[in-house]
């Protein structure tokens, strides 16, 4: 099975939807991807996740499946912070909780980072939710998670092609919960960009399998298409 992970494209916040140029970075997703043979797609209920799906949805005639869980919303509730200011931050956006990330007694906790007294109830509640409804959606393909091991025991040989259309802050949970990579570390040295594929693995060889990153936030579709790559607001090429 192959996952492709796209964060939904250049957004207006409030209201949830797309500027106009998100809604060109969603056609040239939808442009990229329909070459693939996408089996399945899926969404979080936003609008400006579902909206980058359309495209998508409408050229390939397959529905958009809605997953609430995926909505970052919840993410938000769960994973950030306040600032001097006042204003809520995401976790890994805090300098201290950056600190606080790379200390050796939370670093040695795992997978159960958030145990440490450092951080807030809410936190662990977060992980555990997620965790659960990421091996609820892997088991649905055929792939049951093995935590304790870190791998994914292989119950039906599954070669779908599955699009999921969500967003940033919700994907450094989502990912460190897919990839067996602990969040202090993920959240850290890994990012995405607006309207970017990532592409994961998971091999059907043998009764086990441990997913594969072949891509992380790919938008060579927006250089093709002419439009702008930049990353926070930045020209990177």
């Amino acid at each position: 099975m192959i996952l492709y992970y796209i964060r939904h494209g250049d957004p207006i916040y409030n209201p949830d939807s797309l500027t106009e140029l998100g809604k060109r970075q969603a056609e040239a997703v939808a442009k990229r991807l329909s070459l693939h043979g996408i089996d399945e797609i899926y969404s979080s209920t936003s609008a400006r996740a579902k909206q980058t799906a359309q495209p998508l949805s409408e050229i390939l005639k397959l529905p958009i499946t809605e997953l609430e869980w995926c909505n970052e919303g919840h993410a938000w509730g769960e994973f950030t912070v306040k600032e001097n200011d006042g204003r809520l931050n995401w976790m890994f956006s805090n300098d201290d909780v950056r600190k606080a990330f790379r200390e050796k007694e939370v670093l040695a906790l795992g997978n159960e980072w958030y145990k440490h007294p450092f951080f807030d109830k809410k936190v662990g509640d977060g992980v555990k939710r997620i965790n659960t409804e990421i091996d609820n959606f892997m088991k649905s393909f055929g792939y049951v998670h093995d935590r304790e091991n870190g791998v994914y025991k292989v119950t039906q040989k599954c070669e779908k092609r599955i699009a999921l259309f969500a967003h940033q802050g919700f994907a450094m949970a989502f990912f460190s919960g897919l990839l067996d990579i602990p969040y202090p570390i993920f959240s850290t040295h890994f990012d995405i960009s607006h309207s970017s594929m990532s592409v994961i693995h998971f091999s059907d060889n043998g009764n086990e399998t441990v997913p594969k990153v072949l891509e992380l936030s790919n938008d060579s579709h927006l250089y093709k298409e002419g439009l702008p790559t930049k990353y926070c607001n930045s020209f990177y090429i």
